[in-house]
């Protein structure tokens, strides 16, 4: 019997969700699963939720980059805290419905590309000419990339995708989901691996 893959809802402006990026396919192979990306915008989760970038909070702004450098350590995974920090992010996950929809077999090289450059080598993500260079590293040239970023069903795809993430429960990134279990933060890997395991 087919299995379901693991969902996970991502922000590329997330650094805990570039570090799943790193680590959930890993965890997926090991279980015989897929991994489901889903890009979505942190704003309305943040609005919803009544919550803001941590970044933006008294008290736990300080901890949060202290958290961020020592979690990337932990997990062997390259990582600097940005600048500009966080950013729009909309561009980039367009692009990566784009993909999913026309070449899949591009989009999650796109979503690593995009993680890396902001994350690993401090490029502004939600400038376009990173993002032509980018895509012109997997082929795609930059009039494709304003065309996709400009398309009304590419726009209207990427709402649907916070839609759903909202319905999905998903309050903060990344968020997983595995056989209706949901588990928030790349803390949970450990936990999502054991329930995959033995359904804890």
């Amino acid at each position: 019997m087919p299995v379901s893959p693991i969902t996970l809802y991502f922000d590329f402006s997330s650094p805990y969700a570039y570090l799943a990026s790193r680590l959930i396919e890993d965890v997926a192979a090991r279980h015989d699963r897929g991994v489901e990306w889903v890009p979505m915008l942190l704003g309305p989760v943040f609005a919803a939720t009544g919550s803001r970038p941590l970044v933006e909070q008294p008290l736990k702004a300080d901890y949060a980059r202290r958290d961020m450098l020592r979690s990337a350590r932990y997990h062997g995974v390259p990582f600097q805290v940005p600048q500009p920090f966080p950013i729009a992010t909309h561009q980039a996950a367009r692009v990566t419905i784009a993909l999913q929809r026309e070449q899949p077999e591009r989009a999650t090289a796109w979503v690593h590309a995009v993680f890396n450059a902001y994350f690993a080598d401090g490029r502004n993500v939600a400038e376009m000419p990173v993002l032509h260079a980018l895509g012109a590293g997997l082929g795609l040239s930059g009039e494709r990339i304003d065309a996709i970023c400009a398309d009304a069903q590419v726009k209207a795809a990427l709402k649907a995708n916070v839609d759903r993430a909202l319905a999905a429960g998903v309050c903060g990134a990344p968020y997983f989901v595995v056989d209706d279990e949901p588990f928030w933060g790349v803390d949970r890997l450990p936990q999502l691996e054991r329930w995959l395991q033995a359904r804890f």
